[in-house]
């Protein structure tokens, strides 16, 4: 028996009277179904799944001509001493966000150990559901602490924290102002809002004064801002910014993912450095980077945290995590309050590359911090610089378009508290020695 077929798509009227196995064959492909089963789908041939994917070849093809197209690697051992191994090659690592040296630390991974044996591994459901557990309770108890707020909630990932976040703070109707540099999590969150967005150019305080007053007077306004930008390594003017948030009646939110455990006197940030917290509505932050573990938080008032994990769609929709990474997490905060030698010697190293770079005429932009750019410009000569870099020993990755803006490739030097006087050394004198490609 022969089923009619339409443009490829097999139709069926009815399974009366169906039996044996029957072979199908159309333009698209040979199709088969059984009486016990039903219709069963075979793979499309390959000459089908081309018709639906062949402009993938011409748009990969798009990107490496701009040299934009990117390859996954395998990272083979842990982030230790400041190296790492990388598709079989041992490397300094420059690339890493392990800021204070805490991703392969003994005492993190004993708690992972301990905590999963007793609690086991996976949560089994939503936060909002059943899947919060009592160290994820503590954490976010002890992140409410750490930045001396009424409370705290976890998420997922930084990125769930931040569309999360921004979602259920604005609206249709209502307006986000955002810095041109913001990370791609906040930006994200301001597209999925649905509110009109006003992007100020990167820490112009005269151009957001100027969005502030032309907009409408109407509906929830929001302000948003990385603390410390992931690709420039400056600091966001938060005292101005929270000055007029503050004279617009409008929300504040800061990104707090690159600065916390590495700037404030006690680690808790840009805020706390520019000794604005009690202006800042919310503080967004990350538990991958300095707390060298995995997930996002955000931290303020009650009313807003529990508005946040009633309305937050990344919140709702998402499995909590293993207990045992809070376990870890909590074993880092206590690092970053009982060491704060890790924070000021990664900042003393940042400190002593930027002025040997500057030294050998390279240009560091406004970096303040522990993350220092080297703008080329050009895709392919980042790309070039990269390699020449690794075939010395060193990773420093290349970021080119979307990370950076068009024309702004560059090499991000991202620095470590494990990194040696040593490894500075040897960067600048590879760096020195670059080869213009072609």
């Amino acid at each position: 028996m022969v089923l009619p077929v339409v443009k490829g798509i097999l139709q069926v009227g009815g399974w009366a009277g169906l039996c044996d196995t029957n072979v199908i064959n159309d333009q698209a492909g040979w199709h088969s179904y059984s009486p016990d089963t039903g219709l069963v789908f075979k793979e499309l041939t390959s000459r089908t799944m081309a018709r639906r994917t062949d402009w993938i070849d011409e748009q990969l093809d798009e990107l490496e001509r701009h040299g934009r197209l990117r390859h996954l690697q395998t990272r083979e051992s842990p982030p230790v001493a400041g190296r790492v191994q990388l598709n079989g090659q041992s490397l300094i690592n420059f690339g890493s966000n392990d800021y204070l040296g805490l991703a392969a630390d003994e005492r993190l991974v004993d708690a992972v150990k301990h905590y999963s044996g007793q609690l086991g591994w996976g949560s089994g459901a939503s936060g909002l559901v059943s899947g919060r557990g009592t160290l994820h309770r503590r954490l976010e108890q002890e992140l409410a602490d750490f930045y001396r707020t009424e409370a705290a909630l976890l998420f997922p990932t930084g990125f769930a924290a931040n569309v999360g976040v921004v979602t259920s703070l604005v609206g249709r109707g209502d307006t986000v102002f955002s810095d041109q540099l913001n990370h791609a999590s906040m930006i994200d969150g301001c597209r999925l809002s649905g509110a009109t967005i006003c992007v100020y150019r990167h820490n112009d305080m005269d151009h957001l004064s100027d969005l502030l007053e032309s907009s409408p007077a109407s509906g929830r306004r929001l302000i948003v801002t990385d603390a410390l930008f992931s690709m420039d390594g400056d600091l966001a003017l938060l005292k101005p910014i929270a000055q007029l948030a503050d004279q617009h009646q409008a929300m504040f939110v800061v990104d707090e993912a690159h600065a916390t455990g590495v700037l404030g006197a006690d680690g808790r940030g840009a805020s706390q450095q520019a000794n604005i917290e009690s202006d800042v509505d919310l503080r967004v932050g990350t538990l991958s980077k300095a707390f060298g573990s995995m997930g996002g938080y955000v931290a303020g008032s009650r009313q807003l945290i529990q508005w946040i994990y009633n309305r937050s769609r990344s919140y709702m929709f998402s499995t909590a995590q293993p207990e045992a990474i809070s376990a870890a997490s909590l074993v880092a905060l206590e690092v970053i309050r009982s060491e704060p030698e890790r924070r000021n010697r990664l900042l003393e190293r940042a400190g002593q590359l930027r002025q040997k770079l500057q030294g050998i005429g390279l240009d560091v932009g406004n970096s303040s911090a522990q993350i220092i750019p080297i703008v080329l410009g050009d895709n392919q000569l980042a790309v070039s610089a990269s390699q020449q870099l690794r075939d010395r020993g060193l990773f420093v990755p290349a970021i080119r378009p979307p990370a950076v803006p068009n024309r702004l490739a560059r090499l991000r030097i991202s620095l470590s508290s494990e990194h040696t006087e040593e490894h500075l050394d040897q960067l600048c004198e590879s760096l020195s020695m670059l080869k213009q490609p072609g």
